[in-house]
């Protein structure tokens, strides 16, 4: 099998690190390895199968050889440095917000969309992690019966806020379980014992940025623009692991059985629904599985073509990372790469 000279950039962050992991828990057929990040970091080594390796300082000529490229370091970052890749042959994914609503570069859920990947498009968006599972635990029912619109609220975990969000919901439980006041640093609001109806800063419109990926992304990874899309994003005390309640509806009539069954088939998705013994996906055993995980299915009482899921997944795997190095997958499966 070939083999292929593989960067990391932005690898020493939670996402970057989550992708060292899938790039070796995969087997990824890698020849060389490259870690990048910025200057701070020159000089740490990353464990990569047994082996430590040194990481390199981002530069223009850091991707020279280089053929695949995972990015996970903001979109600054990425929009400075994804084109130089590109421009260099090297196909990039892009963990960050920046190139996913570029008409130019596809947004790609490997069990969704794979078949938006192309050779003359080098820089690929890796969709917002929320979305992500989403539209994993949607698309068979899509294609059954056809969704019209879409009501979401997600239960978000403060890793997707980043490696100082979790740290900060540790210690503010430290501190009020000590009778301290605890300190907001990186939220807005104390996030331990507490909810956060804002992911992201609000727009105009009062809906956050996080909302209106949802919304967005949606409609481009699904090729369909008349999906009505609504979304509340809401932070909670949940170190790893998002939840959502997804309402549809649909065009055609889809039972709960059948939705389930159609499920059950699913490329990426595992069905845990038996509400008789109290069984449905939950975020603490979702952590560090790469699938999503659906249960609740249920008809929706107040409209004729209506059905309600319960979706989890953890939001650093299938949500940022796996998704990323399964599109790399993708593009040698396809012979892309």
């Amino acid at each position: 099998m070939k083999k292929y000279n593989v960067a990391v950039v932005g690898a020493t962050g939670a996402v970057g690190n989550e992708m060292i992991r899938m790039l070796e828990v995969r087997d990824f057929p890698v020849e060389n390895l490259r870690l990048l990040a910025s200057v701070r970091s020159v000089g740490k080594k990353l464990k990569y199968k047994g082996q430590n390796i040194l990481v390199e300082e981002l530069k223009k000529d850091s991707f020279k050889g280089v053929e695949i490229a995972l990015f996970s370091a903001g979109g600054s970052i990425s929009k400075e440095f994804a084109p130089i890749a590109a421009a260099a042959g090297v196909f990039v994914i892009d963990n960050s917000s920046a190139w996913r609503m570029d008409k130019d570069c596809p947004l790609v859920v490997p069990e969704v969309n794979p078949h938006d990947l192309s050779k003359d498009k080098k820089i690929i968006a890796n969709p917002n992690c929320s979305t992500i599972q989403m539209v994993v635990a949607l698309k068979p029912l899509h294609d059954a019966a056809r969704i019209k619109r879409i009501v979401v609220s997600t239960y978000q975990a403060v890793s997707g806020a980043g490696h100082k969000a979790m740290v900060e919901l540790a210690e503010q439980v430290k501190a009020i379980e000590a009778g301290r006041e605890p300190e907001c640093k990186i939220f807005p609001y104390q996030i331990a014992y507490n909810v956060i109806p804002q992911i992201d800063v609000f727009l105009e419109n009062g809906y956050t940025k996080e909302e209106m990926k949802m919304v967005n992304e949606t409609q481009k990874i699904m090729g369909d623009g008349s999906i009505k899309v609504t979304a509340t994003t809401v932070r909670v005390p949940v170190m790893r692991g998002h939840s959502e309640c997804v309402n549809i509806e649909t065009e055609k009539h889809l039972t709960a059985v059948q939705a389930r069954e159609l499920l059950a088939k699913a490329p990426g998705v595992i069905v845990v629904d038996d509400p008789s013994t109290k069984k449905y996906p939950l975020p603490v055993y979702c952590e560090g599985k790469i699938e999503t995980f659906v249960g609740r299915i249920r008809q929706d009482e107040s409209i004729a073509n209506g059905l309600n899921l319960w979706v989890v997944s953890d939001n650093l795997l299938k949500g940022a990372a796996w998704n990323a190095v399964q599109i790399a997958e993708e593009l040698i499966k396809q012979k892309i790469v």
